[in-house]
């Protein structure tokens, strides 16, 4: 096998990702076969750290959009990532990986508090590091948390799990004439409003330049694909 093009990454899976098709929860089969293939990077060395969504369980932008309040709403869908954390970090143990969930809320009764220098040692150690909490900060999405991780440990490339299998101009769900790009710059994304990562963690990554490499996750060993370089999904950067 030729060696990896990117040594650390950050793998972004949302919530929904867990929830396999029942759309809410946390799906037994797809958490394990998510848990699978992040093996495959470690027996490779390559270093992964994982941020975590909480859609699955909780979005603090829907429940703000019922009235609620949207600071209490957010940490609300800060701890439903921390629910799914710690379910990635058993799958991931029950395959044999050492894991460490870090936190931006403190609960050390569960998982250690987020330092970035213990991050970075527990990465150089061969462990899998899953940031959970999203920033700590209401108004901020787990997509800003991966951009910030990622500056934070120097990570070189973002590989952002979805259901699609790449970024189009158009929704391909409900327009079949959807055309599928391969490549993109940063200031398109932002300029054309698609639908990679929101515009602050878009922003983030175009400064710090760390690409982001969009792909389809339901199609089992693309993780392992994007990790070595091949042309799957879209790639965005420069």
């Amino acid at each position: 096998m030729h060696e990896p093009k990117y040594k650390r990454i950050i793998l972004k899976l949302s919530g929904e990702a867990l929830a396999g098709d029942n759309g809410y929860g946390i799906e037994h089969n797809t958490i394990t076969s998510i848990a699978r293939q992040i093996v495959e990077l470690t027996e490779i060395g390559v270093e992964v750290a994982i941020v975590v969504g909480g859609g699955n369980i909780w979005r603090g932008v829907a429940g703000s959009a019922r009235g609620m309040d949207r600071a209490t709403a957010d940490y609300m869908g800060m701890l439903a990532t921390v629910i799914n954390a710690l379910a990635l970090q058993d799958a991931l143990e029950s395959e044999g990986v050492v894991t460490r969930v870090m936190s931006a809320i403190g609960m050390q009764a569960v998982c250690e508090p987020y330092i970035r220098r213990r991050a970075i040692r527990h990465l150089e150690k061969g462990r899998v590091v899953i940031f959970a909490a999203g920033t700590g900060n209401p108004y901020f999405s787990t997509d800003t948390t991966a951009a910030l991780r990622s500056a934070e440990i120097e990570a070189d490339a973002i590989l952002m799990a979805k259901k699609v299998d790449g970024v189009y101009d158009a929704d391909p769900k409900t327009n079949p004439n959807a055309q599928k790009y391969t490549r993109l710059d940063y200031i398109d994304v932002l300029n054309q409003g698609l639908a990679v990562m929101d515009s602050t963690a878009a922003s983030l990554c175009m400064d710090n330049k760390i690409p982001i490499i969009v792909f389809n996750l339901t199609v089992e060993g693309n993780i392992l694909r994007a990790v070595m370089g091949e042309d799957i999904g879209t790639y965005v950067g420069r």
